[in-house]
């Protein structure tokens, strides 16, 4: 979000923000049930929705930092798998499924499929297309493990 909109709005609406937070202050200090919780939860969000922040702008931030984690963490996967290219195994079975296992990634496939099932460290990272790394990858696999390419 942007800084200089949230300023904007600290310096219109300074005395509500205050006037919420000495009712923030009193309910956490007078009400001692779950009630407290849930008039904090209201004041907070009728604050957050007097100041314009609707739930369609929350939505958008929460998508642009998934799909900014996404990307990272992909483009993290991508570079482990060619440093660790050397030391992954390939094995496979007569159905023509396969995996790749190397120390920090793991990936599974089928023989004539153009997507795999890659995890880094455990953590599922979805299914990926067969891009020219993931061949590169594949293919050292393979050769590290003495199997044919044609297997």
């Amino acid at each position: 979000m942007n800084t200089q909109v949230w300023s904007d709005f600290i310096q219109q609406n300074w005395l509500i923000i205050v006037i919420a937070l000495i009712v923030l202050f009193v309910v956490l200090n007078l009400v001692k049930t779950m009630v407290k919780w849930v008039l904090v939860i209201i004041i907070v969000v009728a604050v957050l929705v007097y100041s314009g922040v609707s739930l369609d702008k929350i939505k958008n931030v929460v998508n642009d930092v998934t799909t900014e984690t996404v990307d990272t963490v992909k483009t993290e996967a991508t570079n482990v798998m060619m440093k660790e290219a050397k030391e992954a195994k390939y094995t496979s079975d007569a159905a023509g499924n396969f995996t790749i296992t190397s120390p920090n990634l793991e990936m599974k496939g089928q023989k004539g499929n153009d997507k795999v099932e890659v995890s880094l460290r455990g953590v599922s990272l979805g299914q990926w297309k067969i891009n020219d790394t993931v061949k590169s990858f594949i293919s050292e696999a393979k050769n590290n493990s003495n199997v044919s390419p044609g297997k």
